[in-house]
This record gives C-alpha cells, sequence and structure tokens, in this order.
C-alpha cells in the first residue's frame, strides 16, 4: 500500500469517526433536551438545554470555548422561548377573565378557565363582576377574581381585585397595572 492510499484511508476513518461523534453528540443533546423539558420546572430549562449543547458541541469540535459560547447563546435563546410563551400564556389568562367579566351581568359569579395550547398550566376559578367605573375614556369595571391551585385533593383558592376596561373595538381587556407584583404568581 503507497503512502497516499494509506493516508487517504485514514482520512476517511477520521472521518466516519468524527461522523459517528457528530451522531453520539446530536443524540445525546436530543436526549437532554426531552428529559430536561419533561423533568425540569420552566425556570431552569434554559440551563439544561444550554449546558446539553455546550457539551455536544464541545465534544465535536473538540474546542471548549466553542462549546461554552453554543451553551450561553442556547440558554439564553431557550430562556427568552420560555418567557415569551409564558407571557402569551399569562395575556390569554387575563384575556379570558376580562371578557368574561365584562359581559357578565354586575353582581353574578361566573366560572372561568383556560387551555392552553401546550397544556401546562392550565387555569381555573371563578370570577364577578363587582362593579361599574365610569370614566371619559372608557367603559370599566371592579372586578374580583379566584385561582384555584394545588393538587384536585387539596386545592387552595385565592381571590384578587382587578379593572377591566371595554376598548373601542368593543372587545373587555385586562386593565389594571397590579399583575406586575410577585403575589399574582402566574397571572402577572
Amino acid at each position: 500500500m503507497t503512502i497516499r492510499a494509506h493516508r487517504q484511508m485514514l482520512t476517511v476513518k477520521r472521518a466516519a469517526k468524527d461522523r459517528s461523534r457528530s451522531r453520539s453528540a446530536l443524540l445525546a443533546l436530543s436526549a437532554s433536551v426531552l428529559l430536561s423539558a419533561v423533568l425540569s420546572a420552566c425556570s431552569s430549562i434554559g440551563g439544561f438545554v444550554g449546558a446539553a449543547s455546550g457539551i455536544a458541541t464541545g465534544a465535536v469540535t473538540t474546542n471548549p470555548a466553542i462549546g461554552v459560547g453554543v451553551g450561553i447563546a442556547t440558554k439564553a435563546a431557550t430562556d427568552e422561548l420560555v418567557a415569551v410563551i409564558m407571557r402569551d400564556m399569562q395575556r390569554r389568562e387575563q384575556d379570558r377573565i376580562a371578557y368574561l367579566a365584562g359581559t357578565m351581568p354586575l353582581g353574578s359569579r361566573q366560572p372561568w378557565q383556560i387551555h392552553h395550547i401546550i397544556p401546562f398550566n392550565d387555569e381555573h376559578g371563578e370570577v364577578q363582576a363587582v362593579a361599574n367605573i365610569d370614566n371619559a375614556l372608557a367603559p370599566c369595571r371592579e372586578v374580583l377574581f379566584s385561582v384555584i391551585a394545588g393538587s384536585k385533593k387539596a386545592p387552595t383558592e385565592n381571590w384578587f381585585a382587578m379593572q377591566t376596561c371595554q376598548q373601542s373595538d368593543g372587545a373587555w381587556q385586562w386593565a389594571s397595572a397590579e399583575p406586575a407584583v410577585a403575589r399574582w404568581g402566574n397571572l402577572q
């Protein structure tokens, strides 16, 4: 065998080994992402995904600096994606409560619930329209609503106050600034 043929054979073997290592790293990354999505809370999923992608990239490229960079970027992107999804879920919950409160008669109570596209954090409770608030800008209402949380065997019900106002298109929207307070939990 010539030296050139031997080098070509070694190059082919290295390429096959690199492809195998890439497949293994990709498989490990996929398994890590799936496992972290199942086992972790939303606030820590970015760290798990970032770590898994950083380790996989570092193993494939054999350059730890690139792995760290990819891990940090992946964590940031994952955290932002989770934040966007959670804000959308919260907005849908608030819109549902505001709609019900705006369309129901004063003093009456009505159950509310929301089912998200992702079957996570589906909330429910009761809503009651307490009073009309007359102002020059838009008709508004003072509203009480509850959120029932906890296990089905031992649920806890917490009540909150908010305001909803009717927009120019007729839709009722959440008008309170208070949901930014931490005590509101998921509805902030």
